[in-house]
């Protein structure tokens, strides 16, 4: 009994190895949130800035101390990877500490406001600030707000960069947060990974022209052929019909046409794969462009229905209070003024 005792105890005062440690630079939005998701997936945080006393509320369990500082400079060298959460313009107190940076993964998340800001990349003029350490740029294209909600199920980090054990390191890293990690290449692809977050609704280009130029030229159509064809042969003047009527004709039309492009080109690949015999060839440009707005054509076609379903419930509403006309007013006074007349 004495020696099964003996290995329990020893078991139960097993020295617990220490969580990896992690440094992050700069203490905004997107810091604090990367820091929380690493203190949820076990690392140890601390976080560099330039002002600690006053950066703020920072994630339970989390340090934060001077950046240039020599305890700072310490836990640089002990950390796995070091996270570059500041801006650009920003970069320079890294040049000072070189000697702390040498050989470490330095990875740099930073964002520009426009395209175009800088004849180079963030990161390679990191590279060029730090030349002996490992610059990965990645994480660049995730939210503050899908980081501290936890929200990253399904969600695809880029990463890029020359050192591949340093893009292998962030991407086990990736990996554990929840992340699925896409290799970019080298560091010569960081201005096209700044430059995903600008790309404002890039998939919707195409459904969008498609549906305004149908909605143009529908509703010029039913224009010419209701409203100034009838005025033309029969003197009629619809006019008060542009608006609503005309409109109401028009979205149920143009939403119909884009869910037909939504589902056609399924159909189109469907035909291509039998005809060639295989699935893993690729399709053309066009089709493959085609397919990739398809969720979105969807979208615009709902929305066509929607405004079609609520001009539907409003055409009613506005015949009942139209305004009457002088002629059907007189009337009505005459007919109850007779009334009145024959109860007197």
């Amino acid at each position: 009994m004495e020696p099964d005792g003996v290995m329990l105890h020893s078991l139960n005062t097993a020295a617990v190895p220490e969580p990896e440690l992690m440094c992050i630079f700069g203490t905004g939005d997107l810091g604090r949130s990367l820091g929380q998701r690493l203190l949820q997936s076990g690392y140890r945080v601390v976080y560099g800035s330039r002002r600690p006393n006053t950066c703020g509320p920072l994630p339970l369990g989390a340090q934060v101390k001077h950046g240039t500082s020599n305890s700072a400079g310490k836990d640089v060298k002990s950390a796995s990877l070091i996270f570059v959460c500041v801006h650009r313009e920003h970069y320079e107190f890294l040049e000072t500490m070189r000697n702390q940076l040498q050989g470490k993964v330095l990875v740099d998340l930073s964002n520009n406001p426009k395209k175009g800001m800088y004849p180079e990349a963030n990161a390679i003029y990191l590279q060029r600030l730090v030349p002996r350490a490992a610059v990965v740029k990645g994480f660049n294209t995730l939210s503050a707000w899908a980081l501290q909600n936890g929200l990253l199920a399904g969600k695809q980090v880029y990463l890029c960069g020359d050192n591949a054990e340093a893009k292998r390191a962030v991407a086990e890293t990736a990996t554990k947060l929840g992340l699925a990690v896409l290799d970019k290449g080298s560091l010569s692809a960081a201005g096209e990974l700044e430059d995903f977050p600008l790309r404002l609704f890039s998939e919707w280009k195409i459904p969008l022209c498609v549906a305004v130029g149908l909605t143009a030229f529908f509703y010029f159509y039913l224009l010419i052929r209701d409203v100034i064809y009838a005025y033309v042969e029969n003197g009629r003047n619809i006019s008060y019909r542009i608006m609503m009527s005309l409109g109401n004709k028009v979205f149920p039309i143009v939403s119909l046409i884009m869910l037909a492009l939504c589902y056609l080109p399924g159909v189109i690949a469907a035909f291509l794969q039998l005809y060639r015999g295989t699935k893993y060839s690729r399709f053309p440009n066009w089709l493959d462009r085609w397919m990739l707005c398809r969720k979105q054509m969807g979208l615009v076609a709902l929305g066509f229905a929607f405004l079609h379903a609520v001009y539907t419930f409003v055409n009613p509403i506005r015949y009942n209070v139209r305004p009457r006309r002088g002629n059907e007013i007189e009337v009505e006074v005459k007919m109850t003024l007779m009334i009145w007349w024959k109860e007197l």
